[in-house]
């Protein structure tokens, strides 16, 4: 049997399962344990291969979590980079992986309204933050500002507002203490995995990384376990303003040709979308459209 097989049949056996859960898991990398250069962080960096393996680590210990507390189907999201990050062999066999770009929802690809909850992995602080490790949002080579209905937001921000426009919610996140507090106090209600302090854009105080991966698969079971605690992040407003500033100029000069965007000062755009759907849509093409691609 494999391995979720043999957990369910113990916790149905128990009787400590009450419904099927479907879960989405999305990985970052910035907020694993250890992790604070650029050196840990991409193929070019002499640390990356301990540390995807590292990252990996983490996200089984979220799956393993999830399964204990009565997780029936996982999904995970590879949300790093290119997206070709996580060891695909050390993960369960019944655990299906979402990798590379471009994809719809970006993050938190392959989500619709089948899921029950969505866990956040190795997640970072945003661009607007003064404090945390890697602190960015989306891209810290192009971007100095991306805003919702006038909120600064991060990238688990995001997740939470385009997964709740499926009516799911996020039920945990783990990361540096900065990124966890920054998603808590936006949600109220979310279970977090401090596995390092943030000390500085590029320092951190960390734990372990088999520490953490303690951490986080208590966190996963309990937030899986109290499932029905969590609620999906909605917006009030009926369209959504989505604006974004970038470093550079140009980027903000040519999107405003259409007449979907307003061009708000010289490194800013603003578009209006029916809803987080139309916003995630707009900010893929934005982020993942190249006239030059060859085939």
């Amino acid at each position: 049997m494999h391995r979720t097989a043999i957990i369910m049949a113990i916790l149905m056996f128990t009787g400590s399962i009450c419904y099927a859960q479907k879960i989405l898991i999305s990985v970052d990398m910035e907020g694993i344990a250890g992790v604070v250069t650029g050196e840990q962080l991409g193929p070019s960096g002499f640390e990356y291969e301990r540390f995807r393996k590292f990252m990996t680590d983490e996200t089984v210990a979220a799956i393993d979590g999830a399964i204990e507390a009565g997780a029936k189907e996982i999904v995970v999201a590879d949300a790093h980079g290119n997206g070709q990050n996580l060891l695909i062999e050390k993960l369960p066999e019944d655990v299906l992986l979402i990798s590379s770009w471009p994809r719809r929802f970006g993050m938190v690809g392959g989500i619709d309204e089948s899921f029950d909850g969505v866990i956040l992995i190795g997640y970072h602080s945003s661009t607007h933050n003064m404090k945390g490790v890697r602190a960015h949002t989306f891209s810290s080579a192009k971007l100095t500002k991306v805003t919702i209905n006038d909120i600064p937001v991060s990238e688990g921000m995001w997740a939470a507002m385009v997964t709740g426009n499926f009516n799911v919610p996020v039920i945990m996140i783990s990361g540096d203490d900065i990124a966890t507090q920054e998603v808590k106090d936006f949600l109220g209600t979310v279970e977090i995995a401090v596995v390092k302090k943030a000390l500085g854009f590029h320092s951190a105080k960390s734990r372990t990384p088999s520490a953490a991966t303690k951490i986080i698969k208590e966190a996963s079971r309990t937030a899986v376990k109290n499932i029905k605690s969590y609620k999906p992040y909605k917006l009030s407003e009926s369209t959504v303003k989505l604006e974004i500033s970038f470093k550079n100029y140009q980027p903000s000069q040519i999107l405003a040709y259409l007449s979907i965007v307003e061009r708000i000062n010289s490194h800013s755009i603003r578009f209006v979308g029916k809803d987080m759907v139309e916003i995630a849509d707009f900010f893929v093409f934005l982020m993942e459209y190249n006239s030059g691609i060859k085939p």
